[in-house]
Protein backbone atom coordinates (compact mmCIF):
# COMPACT_ATOMS: atom_id res chain seq x y z
CA UNK A 1 0.00 0.00 0.00
CA UNK A 2 1.41 3.37 -1.00
CA UNK A 3 1.74 6.29 1.42
CA UNK A 4 -1.02 8.20 -0.38
CA UNK A 5 -3.36 5.18 -0.21
CA UNK A 6 -2.66 4.74 3.50
CA UNK A 7 -3.30 8.43 4.17
CA UNK A 8 -6.52 8.27 2.14
CA UNK A 9 -7.79 5.36 4.24
CA UNK A 10 -6.65 7.01 7.44
CA UNK A 11 -8.45 10.27 6.71
CA UNK A 12 -11.61 8.35 5.91
CA UNK A 13 -11.98 7.02 9.44
CA UNK A 14 -14.79 8.34 11.68
CA UNK A 15 -13.78 11.40 13.70
CA UNK A 16 -14.49 9.68 17.01
CA UNK A 17 -11.82 7.05 16.28
CA UNK A 18 -9.11 9.71 16.05
CA UNK A 19 -10.06 11.12 19.45
CA UNK A 20 -10.45 7.72 21.13
CA UNK A 21 -7.18 6.51 19.64
CA UNK A 22 -5.29 9.58 20.82
CA UNK A 23 -6.71 9.46 24.35
CA UNK A 24 -6.03 5.72 24.58
CA UNK A 25 -2.41 6.38 23.64
CA UNK A 26 -2.10 9.21 26.17
CA UNK A 27 -3.67 7.08 28.90
CA UNK A 28 -1.24 4.25 28.11
CA UNK A 29 1.80 6.54 28.25
CA UNK A 30 0.82 8.25 31.50
CA UNK A 31 -0.21 4.96 33.09
CA UNK A 32 3.20 3.57 32.21
CA UNK A 33 4.92 6.60 33.75
CA UNK A 34 2.93 6.38 36.97
CA UNK A 35 3.53 2.63 37.28
CA UNK A 36 7.28 3.15 36.82
CA UNK A 37 7.15 5.79 39.56
CA UNK A 38 5.35 3.34 41.86
CA UNK A 39 2.18 5.38 42.13
CA UNK A 40 -0.70 3.87 44.06
CA UNK A 41 -4.00 3.31 42.26
CA UNK A 42 -5.38 6.61 43.53
CA UNK A 43 -2.39 8.49 42.09
CA UNK A 44 -2.63 6.70 38.74
CA UNK A 45 -6.34 7.48 38.41
CA UNK A 46 -5.78 11.09 39.47
CA UNK A 47 -3.13 11.50 36.76
CA UNK A 48 -5.51 10.18 34.11
CA UNK A 49 -8.20 12.48 35.49
CA UNK A 50 -5.85 15.45 35.10
CA UNK A 51 -5.05 14.81 31.44
CA UNK A 52 -8.76 14.24 30.70
CA UNK A 53 -9.66 17.50 32.45
CA UNK A 54 -7.01 19.62 30.73
CA UNK A 55 -7.66 18.00 27.34
CA UNK A 56 -11.38 18.79 27.66
CA UNK A 57 -11.01 22.43 28.72
CA UNK A 58 -8.40 23.13 26.04
CA UNK A 59 -10.58 21.43 23.43
CA UNK A 60 -13.48 23.75 24.37
CA UNK A 61 -11.44 26.93 23.91
CA UNK A 62 -9.83 25.70 20.70
CA UNK A 63 -13.24 24.80 19.23
CA UNK A 64 -14.43 28.33 20.03
CA UNK A 65 -11.34 29.88 18.44
CA UNK A 66 -11.80 27.65 15.40
CA UNK A 67 -15.11 29.40 14.76
CA UNK A 68 -13.22 32.68 14.47
CA UNK A 69 -9.93 31.83 12.83
CA UNK A 70 -10.61 28.45 11.24
CA UNK A 71 -14.04 29.15 9.74
CA UNK A 72 -14.15 32.92 9.26
CA UNK A 73 -10.50 33.97 9.17
CA UNK A 74 -10.84 36.35 12.13
CA UNK A 75 -7.51 36.73 13.93
CA UNK A 76 -8.77 37.05 17.52
CA UNK A 77 -5.99 37.41 20.10
CA UNK A 78 -8.37 38.27 22.92
CA UNK A 79 -9.25 34.72 23.97
CA UNK A 80 -8.04 35.13 27.57
CA UNK A 81 -10.04 38.33 28.00
CA UNK A 82 -13.33 36.78 26.95
CA UNK A 83 -12.70 33.80 29.21
CA UNK A 84 -12.17 36.24 32.07
CA UNK A 85 -15.42 38.07 31.34
CA UNK A 86 -17.35 34.81 31.46
CA UNK A 87 -15.94 33.44 34.70
CA UNK A 88 -15.96 36.77 36.57
CA UNK A 89 -19.58 37.40 35.59
CA UNK A 90 -20.54 33.92 36.78
CA UNK A 91 -18.69 34.42 40.07
CA UNK A 92 -20.32 37.80 40.74
CA UNK A 93 -23.85 36.77 39.79
CA UNK A 94 -23.87 33.46 41.69
CA UNK A 95 -21.67 34.54 44.62
CA UNK A 96 -23.27 34.56 48.11
CA UNK A 97 -24.58 37.89 49.41
CA UNK A 98 -23.14 37.18 52.87
CA UNK A 99 -19.73 35.58 52.32
CA UNK A 100 -17.06 34.89 54.89
CA UNK A 101 -14.70 37.48 56.35
CA UNK A 102 -12.51 39.40 53.87
CA UNK A 103 -14.49 38.00 50.90
CA UNK A 104 -16.37 40.00 48.28
CA UNK A 105 -20.17 39.47 48.24
CA UNK A 106 -22.05 38.54 45.09
CA UNK A 107 -25.62 38.83 43.88
CA UNK A 108 -26.69 35.51 45.41
CA UNK A 109 -28.40 34.06 42.33
CA UNK A 110 -28.59 30.43 41.22
CA UNK A 111 -25.41 28.87 39.79
CA UNK A 112 -27.01 28.17 36.42
CA UNK A 113 -28.22 31.76 36.19
CA UNK A 114 -24.60 32.77 36.77
CA UNK A 115 -23.35 30.43 34.06
CA UNK A 116 -25.86 31.74 31.52
CA UNK A 117 -25.07 35.32 32.55
CA UNK A 118 -21.35 34.67 32.05
CA UNK A 119 -21.84 33.24 28.57
CA UNK A 120 -24.20 36.07 27.55
CA UNK A 121 -21.88 38.76 28.94
CA UNK A 122 -18.85 37.32 27.12
CA UNK A 123 -20.89 37.20 23.90
CA UNK A 124 -22.16 40.75 24.44
CA UNK A 125 -18.65 42.10 25.06
CA UNK A 126 -17.54 40.28 21.92
CA UNK A 127 -20.32 41.83 19.85
CA UNK A 128 -19.65 45.34 21.18
CA UNK A 129 -15.93 44.94 20.56
CA UNK A 130 -16.54 43.62 17.07
CA UNK A 131 -18.46 46.70 15.91
CA UNK A 132 -15.32 48.84 15.50
CA UNK A 133 -12.73 46.03 15.48
CA UNK A 134 -14.12 44.10 12.50
CA UNK A 135 -13.58 47.10 10.28
CA UNK A 136 -9.93 46.07 10.49
CA UNK A 137 -8.28 43.06 8.92
CA UNK A 138 -5.56 40.52 9.73
CA UNK A 139 -2.76 41.98 11.88
CA UNK A 140 -4.72 45.08 12.85
CA UNK A 141 -7.62 43.01 14.17
CA UNK A 142 -5.15 40.87 16.13
CA UNK A 143 -3.61 43.96 17.76
CA UNK A 144 -7.00 45.38 18.72
CA UNK A 145 -8.29 42.14 20.24
CA UNK A 146 -5.02 41.62 22.14
CA UNK A 147 -5.28 45.16 23.51
CA UNK A 148 -8.91 44.53 24.49
CA UNK A 149 -7.90 41.40 26.39
CA UNK A 150 -5.31 43.36 28.35
CA UNK A 151 -7.82 46.15 29.04
CA UNK A 152 -10.24 43.58 30.47
CA UNK A 153 -7.51 42.12 32.68
CA UNK A 154 -6.39 45.53 33.95
CA UNK A 155 -9.99 46.57 34.67
CA UNK A 156 -10.50 43.39 36.71
CA UNK A 157 -7.23 44.14 38.51
CA UNK A 158 -8.24 47.72 39.33
CA UNK A 159 -9.08 48.74 42.89
CA UNK A 160 -11.97 50.87 41.56
CA UNK A 161 -14.06 47.75 40.97
CA UNK A 162 -12.70 45.72 43.86
CA UNK A 163 -15.96 46.23 45.75
CA UNK A 164 -18.80 48.49 44.65
CA UNK A 165 -22.42 49.08 45.64
CA UNK A 166 -25.05 49.66 42.96
CA UNK A 167 -28.76 49.94 43.78
CA UNK A 168 -28.21 48.53 47.25
CA UNK A 169 -26.36 45.43 45.94
CA UNK A 170 -22.70 45.05 46.85
CA UNK A 171 -20.38 43.09 44.59
CA UNK A 172 -17.00 43.45 42.91
CA UNK A 173 -14.08 41.85 41.12
CA UNK A 174 -11.84 41.57 44.16
CA UNK A 175 -9.09 43.52 42.38
CA UNK A 176 -5.60 42.06 42.50
CA UNK A 177 -6.58 39.71 45.35
CA UNK A 178 -9.12 37.94 43.15
CA UNK A 179 -12.39 36.24 44.04
CA UNK A 180 -13.29 33.08 45.92
CA UNK A 181 -15.79 31.16 43.79
CA UNK A 182 -17.76 29.20 46.37
CA UNK A 183 -20.67 28.39 44.06
CA UNK A 184 -18.78 27.04 41.04
CA UNK A 185 -19.50 24.52 38.25
CA UNK A 186 -17.93 21.65 40.17
CA UNK A 187 -20.18 22.22 43.20
CA UNK A 188 -23.12 20.11 41.84
CA UNK A 189 -20.74 17.27 40.97
CA UNK A 190 -19.23 17.34 44.46
CA UNK A 191 -22.70 17.35 46.01
CA UNK A 192 -23.72 14.36 43.86
CA UNK A 193 -20.80 12.22 45.05
CA UNK A 194 -21.38 13.16 48.69
CA UNK A 195 -24.99 12.00 48.90
CA UNK A 196 -27.47 9.53 47.39
CA UNK A 197 -26.35 7.21 44.59
CA UNK A 198 -23.18 9.23 44.12
CA UNK A 199 -21.98 8.41 47.62
CA UNK A 200 -22.38 4.71 46.79
CA UNK A 201 -20.08 5.19 43.80
CA UNK A 202 -17.58 6.93 46.06
CA UNK A 203 -17.69 3.99 48.47
CA UNK A 204 -17.08 1.54 45.61
CA UNK A 205 -14.15 3.59 44.36
CA UNK A 206 -12.62 3.78 47.83
CA UNK A 207 -13.13 0.05 48.21
CA UNK A 208 -10.97 -0.71 45.15
CA UNK A 209 -8.14 1.57 46.29
CA UNK A 210 -9.07 5.12 45.23
CA UNK A 211 -8.80 6.41 48.78
CA UNK A 212 -9.42 10.11 48.12
CA UNK A 213 -13.00 11.31 47.59
CA UNK A 214 -11.69 14.40 45.76
CA UNK A 215 -10.27 12.13 43.06
CA UNK A 216 -13.68 10.52 42.51
CA UNK A 217 -15.33 13.96 42.35
CA UNK A 218 -12.67 15.12 39.91
CA UNK A 219 -13.30 12.11 37.67
CA UNK A 220 -17.02 12.92 37.65
CA UNK A 221 -16.35 16.53 36.68
CA UNK A 222 -13.93 15.47 33.94
CA UNK A 223 -16.62 13.19 32.48
CA UNK A 224 -19.08 16.10 32.51
CA UNK A 225 -16.54 18.21 30.62
CA UNK A 226 -16.04 15.46 28.02
CA UNK A 227 -19.81 15.36 27.44
CA UNK A 228 -19.88 19.15 27.02
CA UNK A 229 -17.03 18.96 24.51
CA UNK A 230 -19.06 16.43 22.53
CA UNK A 231 -22.09 18.72 22.55
CA UNK A 232 -19.98 21.70 21.44
CA UNK A 233 -18.52 19.58 18.64
CA UNK A 234 -21.99 18.73 17.37
CA UNK A 235 -23.15 22.35 17.74
CA UNK A 236 -20.19 23.78 15.82
CA UNK A 237 -20.42 21.11 13.13
CA UNK A 238 -24.08 22.01 12.62
CA UNK A 239 -23.03 25.62 12.20
CA UNK A 240 -20.35 24.60 9.71
CA UNK A 241 -22.72 22.59 7.52
CA UNK A 242 -25.53 25.17 7.59
CA UNK A 243 -25.98 27.92 4.97
CA UNK A 244 -24.68 30.32 7.62
CA UNK A 245 -21.49 28.27 7.95
CA UNK A 246 -20.96 28.16 4.21
CA UNK A 247 -21.05 31.95 4.13
CA UNK A 248 -18.43 32.03 6.90
CA UNK A 249 -16.11 29.85 4.84
CA UNK A 250 -16.74 32.06 1.81
CA UNK A 251 -15.73 35.09 3.89
CA UNK A 252 -12.56 33.29 4.95
CA UNK A 253 -11.62 32.44 1.39
CA UNK A 254 -12.53 35.76 -0.26
CA UNK A 255 -14.62 38.40 1.48
CA UNK A 256 -14.95 40.52 -1.66
CA UNK A 257 -16.51 37.67 -3.60
CA UNK A 258 -18.88 36.89 -0.72
CA UNK A 259 -19.98 40.54 -0.65
CA UNK A 260 -20.43 40.55 -4.42
CA UNK A 261 -22.86 37.64 -4.02
CA UNK A 262 -25.09 39.81 -1.85
CA UNK A 263 -23.97 38.65 1.60
CA UNK A 264 -23.67 41.20 4.40
CA UNK A 265 -20.25 39.96 5.49
CA UNK A 266 -19.95 42.40 8.40
CA UNK A 267 -23.20 41.13 9.92
CA UNK A 268 -22.05 37.52 9.59
CA UNK A 269 -18.72 38.33 11.24
CA UNK A 270 -20.38 40.16 14.14
CA UNK A 271 -22.72 37.22 14.82
CA UNK A 272 -20.00 34.57 14.73
CA UNK A 273 -17.66 36.75 16.78
CA UNK A 274 -20.32 36.98 19.49
CA UNK A 275 -21.03 33.23 19.38
CA UNK A 276 -17.34 32.35 19.60
CA UNK A 277 -16.72 34.79 22.47
CA UNK A 278 -19.71 33.34 24.35
CA UNK A 279 -18.21 29.85 24.02
CA UNK A 280 -14.87 31.19 25.25
CA UNK A 281 -16.71 32.60 28.27
CA UNK A 282 -18.26 29.18 28.88
CA UNK A 283 -14.83 27.54 28.67
CA UNK A 284 -13.48 30.06 31.18
CA UNK A 285 -16.34 29.26 33.56
CA UNK A 286 -15.84 25.50 33.36
CA UNK A 287 -12.05 25.77 33.51
CA UNK A 288 -11.07 28.50 35.96
CA UNK A 289 -14.40 28.65 37.77
CA UNK A 290 -14.01 25.05 38.93
CA UNK A 291 -10.76 25.92 40.76
CA UNK A 292 -12.75 27.80 43.41
CA UNK A 293 -10.61 30.91 43.04
CA UNK A 294 -9.97 33.36 40.19
CA UNK A 295 -7.36 36.07 39.79
CA UNK A 296 -6.60 38.51 36.94
CA UNK A 297 -3.09 37.05 36.63
CA UNK A 298 -4.65 33.82 35.35
CA UNK A 299 -5.76 35.57 32.15
CA UNK A 300 -2.50 36.86 30.76
CA UNK A 301 -1.83 36.72 26.98
CA UNK A 302 0.10 33.45 27.28
CA UNK A 303 -3.25 31.62 27.59
CA UNK A 304 -4.26 32.95 24.18
CA UNK A 305 -0.89 31.89 22.80
CA UNK A 306 -1.36 28.35 24.14
CA UNK A 307 -4.80 28.08 22.54
CA UNK A 308 -3.48 29.26 19.17
CA UNK A 309 -0.64 26.73 19.31
CA UNK A 310 -3.16 23.97 20.04
CA UNK A 311 -5.27 25.05 17.06
CA UNK A 312 -2.20 25.17 14.80
CA UNK A 313 -1.25 21.64 15.87
CA UNK A 314 -4.70 20.26 15.10
CA UNK A 315 -5.31 22.32 11.99
CA UNK A 316 -7.43 25.44 11.58
CA UNK A 317 -10.86 24.81 10.09
CA UNK A 318 -11.15 21.26 11.44
CA UNK A 319 -13.31 20.54 14.50
CA UNK A 320 -11.70 17.13 14.96
CA UNK A 321 -8.31 18.80 14.65
CA UNK A 322 -9.34 21.29 17.34
CA UNK A 323 -10.03 18.49 19.82
CA UNK A 324 -6.90 16.56 18.82
CA UNK A 325 -4.70 19.67 18.98
CA UNK A 326 -6.15 20.72 22.31
CA UNK A 327 -5.61 17.25 23.78
CA UNK A 328 -2.03 16.96 22.51
CA UNK A 329 -1.07 20.41 23.76
CA UNK A 330 -2.81 19.99 27.13
CA UNK A 331 -1.34 16.56 27.85
CA UNK A 332 2.13 16.68 26.29
CA UNK A 333 3.14 20.35 26.33
CA UNK A 334 1.14 21.64 29.31
CA UNK A 335 0.63 18.85 31.86
CA UNK A 336 3.59 16.54 31.17
CA UNK A 337 6.25 19.16 32.10
CA UNK A 338 4.41 19.84 35.37
CA UNK A 339 4.16 16.10 36.03
CA UNK A 340 7.89 15.59 35.44
CA UNK A 341 8.80 18.59 37.57
CA UNK A 342 6.68 17.36 40.48
CA UNK A 343 8.23 13.89 40.26
CA UNK A 344 11.76 14.89 39.26
CA UNK A 345 13.44 13.29 42.29
CA UNK A 346 12.23 9.69 41.73
CA UNK A 347 12.73 10.04 37.97
CA UNK A 348 16.33 11.18 38.40
CA UNK A 349 16.99 8.49 40.99
CA UNK A 350 15.73 5.87 38.55
CA UNK A 351 17.88 7.26 35.71
CA UNK A 352 20.92 7.37 37.99
CA UNK A 353 20.42 3.75 39.01
CA UNK A 354 20.51 2.75 35.33
CA UNK A 355 23.00 5.18 33.78
CA UNK A 356 24.95 6.46 36.75
CA UNK A 357 26.08 10.08 36.86
CA UNK A 358 25.31 12.91 39.28
CA UNK A 359 21.91 14.20 40.34
CA UNK A 360 23.43 17.59 41.29
CA UNK A 361 21.71 20.32 39.30
CA UNK A 362 24.03 22.40 37.04
CA UNK A 363 23.60 26.12 37.66
CA UNK A 364 23.79 27.34 34.05
CA UNK A 365 22.99 25.99 30.62
CA UNK A 366 26.71 26.01 29.87
CA UNK A 367 27.33 23.68 32.82
CA UNK A 368 24.44 21.50 31.64
CA UNK A 369 25.93 21.38 28.14
CA UNK A 370 29.27 20.39 29.64
CA UNK A 371 27.59 17.57 31.58
CA UNK A 372 25.93 16.36 28.39
CA UNK A 373 29.23 16.53 26.51
CA UNK A 374 30.76 14.47 29.30
CA UNK A 375 27.96 11.90 28.85
CA UNK A 376 26.53 12.73 32.29
CA UNK A 377 22.91 12.45 31.18
CA UNK A 378 21.58 12.47 34.75
CA UNK A 379 23.05 15.90 35.55
CA UNK A 380 21.78 17.28 32.24
CA UNK A 381 18.26 16.02 32.94
CA UNK A 382 18.45 17.45 36.47
CA UNK A 383 19.02 20.89 34.89
CA UNK A 384 16.13 20.32 32.46
CA UNK A 385 13.73 19.37 35.27
CA UNK A 386 14.79 22.38 37.36
CA UNK A 387 14.09 24.72 34.41
CA UNK A 388 11.28 22.83 32.78
CA UNK A 389 8.87 25.80 32.75
CA UNK A 390 11.28 27.80 30.57
CA UNK A 391 12.32 24.84 28.43
CA UNK A 392 8.67 24.11 27.69
CA UNK A 393 8.52 27.26 25.55
CA UNK A 394 11.56 26.06 23.62
CA UNK A 395 9.74 22.80 22.95
CA UNK A 396 6.63 24.65 21.79
CA UNK A 397 8.77 26.80 19.49
CA UNK A 398 10.47 23.78 17.94
CA UNK A 399 7.10 22.12 17.34
CA UNK A 400 5.78 25.28 15.65
CA UNK A 401 8.87 25.48 13.43
CA UNK A 402 8.43 21.84 12.44
CA UNK A 403 4.73 22.30 11.68
CA UNK A 404 5.35 25.43 9.63
CA UNK A 405 7.90 23.56 7.54
CA UNK A 406 6.33 20.11 7.29
CA UNK A 407 2.63 20.47 8.08
CA UNK A 408 1.62 24.14 7.79
CA UNK A 409 -2.06 23.11 7.76
CA UNK A 410 -1.74 21.12 11.01
CA UNK A 411 -2.50 17.46 11.57
CA UNK A 412 -6.02 17.65 10.16
CA UNK A 413 -5.86 20.80 8.09
CA UNK A 414 -5.35 18.79 4.90
CA UNK A 415 -8.78 17.17 5.19
CA UNK A 416 -11.57 18.48 2.99
CA UNK A 417 -14.60 19.08 5.22
CA UNK A 418 -17.79 19.08 3.17
CA UNK A 419 -19.76 22.29 3.52
CA UNK A 420 -23.10 20.69 2.68
CA UNK A 421 -25.27 19.08 5.34
CA UNK A 422 -26.27 16.22 3.01
CA UNK A 423 -24.09 13.82 0.96
CA UNK A 424 -23.28 15.14 -2.50
CA UNK A 425 -22.26 11.79 -4.02
CA UNK A 426 -24.43 10.13 -6.62
CA UNK A 427 -26.45 7.16 -5.45
CA UNK A 428 -25.59 4.97 -8.49
CA UNK A 429 -21.93 5.09 -9.45
CA UNK A 430 -22.60 3.08 -12.65
CA UNK A 431 -24.58 5.86 -14.29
Amino acid sequence: MSTSDFRSRLTGLPDALYVFGLMAGLYAVFTGLTVLLNFELSGIVNTLRAITYFSAVYAMVVLALNLHWGYTGLFNLGVAGFMAVGVYTMAIVSGPTNPGPAEIPGLGMNLWVGVVAGVVMAALVGVLASLPALRLEADYLAIVTLALSEIIRLVLNSTLLQEVTVGGATFGTGGATGLTVQNNPQTPVTAFFQSGPGSALTDVAMGIGIDRPTVVEGIGYAIVLVVIVGLLFVFIRRIATSPFGRVLKAIREDQVVASALGKDTRQFKIIIFGVGCGLMGLAGILWYGSDGYINPLSFRPNITFYVFVALIIGGAGSNTGSIIGGSIFASVLFYLPQFLEQNSTPVLDGIQSVLGGSTATPQTIIDAGGALAGLDLTAFLAYCFANISSLRFIGVGLILIYLMQRRPDGLFGHRIETAASIPLTRGDTNE
